[in-house]
């Protein structure tokens, strides 16, 4: 309502936030980044590759920190349940095991100057969705049978202490460049390992909200510091479209738990693999 013509902006922006709903309701639905979505969309929007990544981080400040939320509710439910308390026992200590690793691999990724090697490069980024967007697809259909045992407590071995912080470094890494990685990563191997499917869902969202956060940073560092040289007219989050698709985010966030609950495990991830496999193959620079 500051702005000088607030109704147009909601005109002209009301629309992301019905895209903000439906890229949360994927995202915490599934395990898997909103960027999934956002990245394609962004793309046909012709925003440059810095504005996609930036942007979708920004959303999923919004949106995967409603599913964390609601996530973290589920499994407080869930503790005070004798049937599933076993089977979600260990939440905490999975995401002790990699959100910070994720935080590292992004930072490193940003701050080592990584990231601009993707951002400043003709469609790398498109291809470098397009391939993890294929390769995340077909992860997915390979955890199809696994999805179909019944549920059962998951015991960490001392692999799963190892590999887990690993992945979730490399995911993170991934992550800064795409706004996809890390969750889908986590949640596939946890699926591989035989962890409940929904347990899994719900520390890949949790590990993705702390990651946008941490990451979202070096986009809002990089306008501090375009402000101040004086550069005029760079901008790596477009706020309209973060803020409009953002408040879709929340709500769609909040959705998705209650979704994934509905349907079964096995429809959610056939339906969002060939989501992801239609996108990544329709990223690719190409066409």
């Amino acid at each position: 309502m500051s702005q000088d013509a607030p109704f147009v902006l909601v005109k002209d922006y009301i629309l992301f936030s019905l895209v903000g709903v439906v890229g949360a309701i994927f995202a915490n639905a599934t395990g898997a980044g909103g960027g999934v979505v956002f990245v394609p969309l962004f793309n046909q929007f012709a925003f440059n590759p810095i504005n996609i990544v930036a942007t979708s981080f920004a959303i999923q400040c919004f949106g995967m920190t409603a599913g964390a939320i609601s996530w973290r509710d589920q499994y407080l439910q869930n503790k005070q349940d004798p049937v599933l308390a076993p089977i979600w026992q260990t939440l905490p200590t999975l995401l002790l095991l990699t959100v910070p690793s994720s935080i590292v691999g992004i930072w490193l990724n940003q701050y080592a100057g990584w990231v601009n090697v993707v951002m400043h490069a003709d469609h790398l980024l498109h291809w470098i969705f397009g391939s993890f967007s294929i390769f995340l697809a077909i992860a997915l259909f390979v955890t199809l049978p696994k999805l179909k045992q019944e549920e059962q407590p998951f015991s960490l071995t001392r692999l799963d202490y190892i590999a887990l912080p690993i992945i979730a470094l490399f995911g993170g890494v991934i992550t800064a460049w795409l706004s996809i990685g890390v969750g889908e990563m986590v949640a596939v191997y946890l699926i591989l390992r035989s962890a409940s499917v929904t347990m899994a869902i719900a520390v890949a969202v949790i590990v993705t909200a702390f990651s946008v956060w941490s990451g979202i940073g070096y986009f809002v560092l990089l306008n501090e510091i375009a402000l101040d040289k004086g550069v005029q007219g760079f901008s790596t989050i477009i706020y309209p479209v973060a803020i409009f698709a953002g408040l879709g985010a929340i709500i769609g966030g909040t959705l998705a738990k209650h979704i994934v609950l509905l349907f079964s495990a096995t429809q959610v991830k056939i339906f969002f693999g060939f989501w992801v496999l239609f996108m990544g193959v329709a990223s690719l620079p190409l066409w």
